[in-house]
């Protein structure tokens, strides 16, 4: 967002949520480095792992296929696709079948109509808008200085809110499929026991960048109401 450029005594906000944000992103990637070199004892593939999560869910209607990138797994509930980046799809290390499984357990999700990801899918379109028109609005609102800087600041506000509630809606969807998936692989035995404290190591660290997400969305939407009421 441009505003951050902007720089005053609530700077330190913005700093604090990059620091958290860097804290949480460099412990999922230090934890998918550690169990992504550490092969599990069961023959699947994060590929395969994930073909047969879906086809024990009695879902039929998913691809698995594989994308490029490194830590790019998604599910696409559009086109019905559990995407894998080649290290996950190729290999049976326990960071690429805990990564399978909770892609597939967003996949769960749609198919049973979970209510969290319906009203994320819902609110994405408004939330991918207020995402693009708050850094304006912010912006403006701190070049002008007269009554329609705070108009823009509170229209920012708004628009920034929806992309923050978007934030904190994912969290409960992101640590379902977590959960989901830790169930699933102990109880179909794709993980043996002594490697599913590796899975659930795995799966926090990449909760936990969500909720850094949330946390730094929510101290840049702090500082913009602050900004607003020194302008008045």
């Amino acid at each position: 967002m441009p505003y951050l450029y902007y720089f005053d005594s609530t700077t330190i906000l913005v700093l604090i949520g990059l620091a958290i944000t860097l804290l949480a992103s460099g412990q999922v990637r230090s934890a998918y480095r550690k169990y992504s070199r550490i092969r599990s004892t069961s023959p699947m593939t994060g590929a395969m792992a994930a073909q047969k999560i879906l086809l024990d869910a009695g879902i039929t209607d998913v691809k698995v296929q594989q994308v490029a990138g490194e830590l790019t797994d998604h599910y696409n509930p559009r086109t019905k696709t559990v995407g894998l980046s080649a290290a996950n799809y190729q290999t049976n290390s326990i960071a690429a079948i805990s990564v399978a499984a909770h892609e597939c357990g967003h996949a769960i999700q749609h198919a049973k109509a979970y209510a969290p990801i319906s009203f994320r899918s819902t609110l994405a379109p408004v939330a991918q808008i207020g995402s693009t028109i708050a850094g304006p609005l912010v912006l403006m609102g701190l070049f002008f200085n007269n009554q329609s800087s705070v108009l823009f600041l509170n229209l920012g506000i708004i628009a920034f809110s929806f992309a923050v509630l978007f934030q904190i809606v994912t969290l409960p969807v992101e640590f379902d499929a977590s959960k989901r998936a830790l169930h699933i692989l102990s109880d179909s035995h794709i993980l043996p026991l002594e490697e599913m404290s590796g899975a659930r190591k795995m799966l926090t660290a990449a909760a936990l960048t969500y909720v850094a997400a949330v946390a730094s969305s929510l101290l840049q939407l702090l500082r913009i109401i602050l900004l607003s009421r020194k302008r008045r």
